[in-house]
C-alpha cells in the first residue's frame, strides 16, 4: 500500500483504499465514494469480488462510477474496462508446468512462471451510459472493444 500511495503523490493524485467482504459492506463502500469525491474505481483482484461480480457492475452503474477490474468477464458483462492478464493462457501456462511435472522434473528445478499475456477491453455501452467519450487511440490499444 505505500507503494501505491506513493505512485499516486508522484502524479498529484489521493488514493482512497476501501475494503468489503460482504454484501452490506460493498454498497458501504459504494455508498461512501460520493464523499470521497472518486472519481474512478479500481476494483482489486479478489476471490469475493470475482463472486461477486454482477453486483459491483450494478453498484458502479447506480452510483455512476467509472470502473476498471482486472478481468475481462467483468468488461463483457457490463464493466466499463478492464486490464489484467489473460485468464486463458493463464491456464494454459499452468497445464504446460503440469505436463512438465507429469513427465518426471522435479518441480523445485522449474522456473517460477509468470503472466505474459495481458487484456485491455473497453465497454463502449458501458462508457456511453456513463458520458464518457473513449478516445479513438486508447480504443486501438483495446485488445477488444465492445460495442
Amino acid at each position: 500500500m505505500k507503494d501505491v500511495h506513493e505512485a499516486a503523490r508522484a502524479v498529484d493524485q489521493q488514493i482512497h483504499i476501501l475494503h468489503a467482504s460482504s454484501e452490506p459492506e460493498l454498497e458501504t463502500a459504494f455508498a461512501t465514494l460520493p464523499s470521497l469525491r472518486a472519481g474512478a474505481l479500481l476494483v482489486g483482484s479478489d476471490p469475493y469480488f470475482n463472486s461477486q461480480r454482477d453486483q459491483i457492475i450494478a453498484l458502479a452503474a447506480r452510483h455512476a462510477i467509472p470502473a476498471i477490474y482486472e478481468w475481462r468477464e467483468f468488461a463483457i458483462a457490463g464493466g466499463l474496462m478492464s486490464y489484467g492478464t489473460s485468464i486463458t493462457n493463464t491456464y494454459r501456462q499452468v497445464g504446460l508446468y503440469t505436463g512438465r511435472v507429469l513427465k518426471g522434473e522435479k518441480p523445485a528445478d522449474l522456473p517460477v512462471v509468470q503472466p505474459t499475456k495481458f487484456e485491455f477491453v473497453i465497454n463502449l455501452k458501458t462508457a456511453k451510459v456513463l458520458g464518457l467519450a473513449v478516445p479513438n487511440s486508447m480504443q486501438l490499444l483495446a485488445d477488444e472493444v465492445i460495442e
